[in-house]
């Protein structure tokens, strides 16, 4: 909470929009809506804009004149350009480690990519200094000024190019206000190219600048509420807002599908982290396999023969006993019941308890998260699994599927009572004396 307090009043004082602020909190860094986080999230954001105007105003206020009433095919034509711009989104996003692993390829002193990189900026800025900064300015300058298709087409390449060689050469920062940017030249080149195919249709350029920058930065950062809100608070126009929201659910919509990542979680996976969002960050994560785990669970040798094993462990003692090597280390699980199953002879002592262990190879660890544990569940068609050290595979303990699928039931419950406004302790209401 306090994390999206945080980012979320900076994002509102940075665009003097509350609503934004408070939205890319929820969205993006704590990744739910909730009644018990929403004041003091939006008391943040508010505080942010109010302490902002009152020292000199936001640094990135954008203000548009009043844009013509959307009608229903302008609708149509605004929700393709939030397919284009997830494609855009989808290829720069893509783009991002084929550039990285170019400069790890061309420099490999990290110490020297900085300067790699910077020369490669400078050169680009020879061209335009547009590609340079976060692109406030350009934007400022560039939404009413005239320019071409080509013009267009080569400042989104240079700038998308121009971000992600400053990330990959190793400078820190995101792509929050360049995707804004290079949104709306995404925008204007859209209006140019349906003006031309649909003379008729009468697409206003300024809208689809707004709907290209909100739809452009969904595709990038998450998140089509917030900058759904930032084109309303931004423009104070309900039918640009509702363009943008079409435009930026299809762009959401359509990254999810195709590739499932916004940039910032696209590169934390590059890294070897599985968060694809801000929900990942929360109970998902906390929740892990060590502590849900059953410790000491019985094990026997798998050496020795299925008859000592069912002297050792008669039919009702256990369901499932770890099979061990000598070391200690994972050999399978022996389900107690199949083990007396088999008819022995009074001189045949079954063999190894080895040849009839399953799941040799499929183990649990203390630190997967429940979404890990349970996948794992369901591949293997197993009821328990063992649970390991990662390193030198010694036995833990043991994971039932049905325990872990109530206790994700019944951390998704408590949740869901989060986003309501209730409490989630399931022990609340016999510590108050209630009935339950």
């Amino acid at each position: 909470m306090l994390v999206g307090c945080g980012a979320g009043g900076a994002i509102a004082a940075a665009f003097g929009a509350p609503l934004t602020g408070a939205f890319y909190a929820f969205e993006l860094i704590i990744g739910a809506y909730s009644l018990a986080i929403a004041g003091p999230v939006f008391a943040a954001c508010l505080a942010a804009t109010l302490t902002t105007k009152a020292i000199g105003g936001a640094p990135y206020v954008i203000s548009v004149a009043d844009v013509p009433p959307l009608t229903f095919p302008h609708y149509g034509a605004l929700i393709g350009l939030g397919l284009l711009a997830a494609a855009v989104g989808v290829g720069a996003m893509r783009s991002a480690a084929l550039i990285e692993r170019a400069f790890r390829f061309v420099v490999p002193s990290r110490l020297f990519r900085p300067v790699a990189g910077g020369l490669l900026l400078g050169a680009m800025a020879l061209y335009t200094p547009q590609v340079l900064g976060a692109g406030h300015g350009a934007l400022e300058l560039d939404f009413y000024w005239p320019l071409s298709a080509r013009e267009l087409v080569v400042l989104i390449v240079l700038k998308l190019f121009a971000s992600l060689a400053s990330l990959a050469s190793g400078f820190r920062g995101g792509l929050f206000f360049a995707s804004l940017f290079v949104g709306s030249l995404l925008g204007k080149l859209y209006a140019i190219g349906v003006t031309a195919a649909f003379p008729g249709l009468e697409l206003d350029p300024v809208a689809c600048v707004l709907v290209g920058m909100g739809a452009l930065s969904t595709a990038i950062v998450g998140g089509p509420l917030t900058m759904t809100f930032l084109v309303l608070e931004s423009t104070g126009n309900l039918a640009i807002a509702g363009g943008a929201l079409a435009a930026s659910i299809a762009t959401s919509l359509t990254v999810r599908a195709t590739f499932g990542y916004s940039f910032t979680t696209w590169r934390l996976h590059l890294r070897g982290e599985t968060i694809r969002g801000g929900q990942d960050v929360g109970w998902l994560r906390e929740l892990t396999v060590g502590k849900m785990m059953i410790p000491s669970p019985p094990v026997f040798l798998a050496d020795k023969s299925v008859r000592a094993f069912r002297e050792a462990y008669p039919l009702g003692s256990a369901n499932v006993v770890v099979a061990v090597g000598d070391d200690g280390r994972y050999s399978g699980l022996v389900h107690v019941a199949e083990a007396h199953a088999q008819t022995l002879a009074d001189d045949d002592d079954g063999g190894p308890l080895g040849l009839i262990v399953h799941l040799p190879a499929t183990t649990l660890h203390p630190d997967d998260d429940i979404k890990t544990a349970l996948d794992l569940f369901g591949a293997a068609h197993a009821d328990t699994l063992a649970v390991t050290e990662r390193d030198d595979g010694h036995v833990l303990g043991t994971l039932g599927e049905a325990f872990a699928a109530r206790r994700y039931a019944q951390e998704t419950d408590g949740a869901m009572k989060g986003v309501l406004g209730g409490g989630s302790d399931p022990l609340a209401p016999r510590q108050r004396g209630e009935v339950w």
